[in-house]
């Protein structure tokens, strides 16, 4: 399965050892990651700006991911989609990356249900869609 993990989420797997790490890990292990260079921009800003990680530790988790993902190039949307527009991004990279799935706790994308027939979902909604590539 192809999954591109929001950055929220991203965040939440190197600050917590909850659901998104392991969502997080279990992508490394059995699935394909696809991210974006704005998505690994965004969490490196998070890490050590928002957050206050030290910037190499943050680095480190930038890496980790580029070392470990498929880095998709895209262009803008044609039209505005999510009510957040700063969100369409993530769509855009979704759709260059041909995902199953997006998985995300930001409300401003999580309200579309699915864009381009991508699922939209929550990163509690990942374990089922998991289990099916298990069978």
């Amino acid at each position: 399965m192809r999954v591109l993990l929001d950055t929220n989420v991203l965040v939440a797997a190197f600050l917590t050892r909850g659901t998104c790490h392991e969502i997080f890990a279990v992508c490394l292990e059995r699935h394909v990651l696809c991210t974006s260079e704005r998505i690994l921009g965004e969490l490196s800003r998070a890490l050590s700006g928002k957050i206050g990680i030290p910037e190499p530790k943050a680095d480190a988790a930038v890496r980790l991911v580029r070392g470990n993902a498929e880095i998709v190039k895209h262009g803008p949307l044609a039209q505005a989609v999510c009510r957040d527009p700063d969100d369409d991004h993530v769509l855009a990279a979704a759709l260059a990356g041909a995902v199953d799935c997006i998985v995300t706790g930001d409300e401003d994308l999580l309200v579309l249900g699915s864009h381009g027939g991508v699922p939209i979902i929550a990163p509690a909604a990942f374990w089922p869609l998991d289990s099916q590539n298990w069978k």
